[in-house]
């Protein structure tokens, strides 16, 4: 079995634990030799001799989030183990699809990527790997298909409006719009004001300490992600975990608040705070030392997913509402 490109640039095998989830090699049933004539279109999964030509490929077909869509490949291919997914391509890799099904709701399946080459569009790539991926989730008990994001390990909450040709496609196959949802942009330019002196000084005198995560011990970090399990869920604990960066704070013997980014590759996200240290201003020094990192690491903005709170987003960090998904879904049959 064949298996697509890990994030550290082995090789991680799709399915779950170890045992094949695969899709289907080309010729089986679902995922046709030649995707119903169209040339050079010959479906199979992802190889370990792919790797760098879909970094090249996801580059290329994804204009509005070129810089990180080698990062993004790299990130769905390294997925929670528990995760059943499978990368296929086109035979002459000029069309990628990423598939997964939800560990919350087994009878959700995602489409989590779809990247045609520019050069090869219009000759029906898109909906033959489209087909393909609907018929591998079919093989692992998806009743749903959704263009939408599969956390914790995603590439965007659902299709940007500006990849309206990704949205026809997924109307014309029969998908339903069925929600929205948006992120916001964080200036990061030199002169963007990120400081958290005052606010460090004024929260350490009402005994609030703030850490950093990766200079934390292990018994550490082990109760700052049993923290965030507590207060949210799984899926944002695995990402605190896999964070490029991950800021705390911590009142006495409790953390009462974190921050994090770089899960979802160049993101911001996510982060939270206790309900009973709500009104501190600790999310607003957690946010603008992460945003600072991420400045640091060379980004000159940093988008910030799935927002909830607009005007929290807007006063801490003058952020500003953006990109807009719409997420979709249609019955498997």
């Amino acid at each position: 079995m064949v298996s697509p490109v890990g994030g550290d640039g082995t090789f991680a095998v799709p399915g779950t634990s170890g045992a094949s989830a695969a899709g289907n090699p080309a010729g089986a049933p679902g995922v046709p030799g030649e995707a119903r004539g169209v040339p050079g279109a010959g479906i199979r999964e992802a190889g370990p001799d792919d790797a760098a030509a879909l970094g090249e490929l996801a580059a290329a077909a994804l204009t509005l989030d070129a810089a990180e869509a080698p990062d993004l490949v790299a990130s769905l291919s390294a997925p929670p183990p528990e995760r059943r997914w499978t990368a296929l391509v086109t035979g002459d890799l000029t069309g990628v699809v990423f598939a997964s099904v939800s560990g919350r709701d087994p009878s959700a399946g995602h489409i989590d990527l779809l990247a045609v080459h520019p050069r090869a569009r219009g000759a029906g790539r898109g909906r033959a790997l489209v087909a393909a991926a609907e018929e591998w989730l079919r093989g692992q008990g998806a009743a749903e298909a959704r263009f939408a994001g599969n956390p914790p390990c995603y590439a965007w909450p659902g299709i940007d409006v500006r990849y309206t040709p990704a949205a026809a496609l997924a109307e014309r196959m029969g998908y339903e719009r069925y929600d929205v949802a948006w992120n916001m942009t964080a200036g990061l330019a030199a002169d963007a004001d990120l400081s958290t002196d005052a606010d460090a000084a004024r929260l350490a005198e009402s005994g609030v300490e703030l850490r950093e995560a990766r200079t934390a011990g292990p018994d550490d970090r082990d109760a700052l992600l049993a923290f965030v399990r507590e207060h949210w869920n799984d899926n944002w604990a695995w990402e605190a975990e896999h964070a490029g960066g991950c800021h705390y704070a911590v009142r006495g013997s409790e953390i009462i608040g974190f921050a994090a980014w770089g899960a979802r590759p160049a993101w911001f996200g996510p982060m939270g705070t206790a309900p009973a240290a709500r009104g501190l201003g600790v999310g607003r020094v957690l946010l603008r030392r992460c945003l600072a990192e991420q400045r640091a690491a060379g980004q000159e903005s940093a988008q910030i997913g799935w927002v909830g709170p607009l005007g929290f987003y807007s006063r801490a960090a003058g952020a500003r509402a953006e990109r807009v998904f719409w997420l979709y879904r249609r019955t498997l049959r």
